[in-house]
């Protein structure tokens, strides 16, 4: 028991730990890649109507 962690502490605690790191890096990617979501649109004629996106 180095500074009251002891090994049941550690089973719990990096599970939940890497679960937590994995969570915001994938709302990083997903905040990310929704910029690329209509991105046909940046090649599309302008019809110069405001339609909704593709997605």
């Amino acid at each position: 028991m180095v500074l009251g962690i002891d090994k049941k502490f550690a089973w719990v605690l990096l599970p939940m730990l890497g679960f937590g790191i994995g969570h915001y890096l994938d709302k990083k990617e997903t905040e990310r890649m929704v910029r690329f979501r209509d991105k046909s649109a940046l090649y599309g004629r302008p019809d110069g109507s405001d339609k909704e996106p593709s997605w």
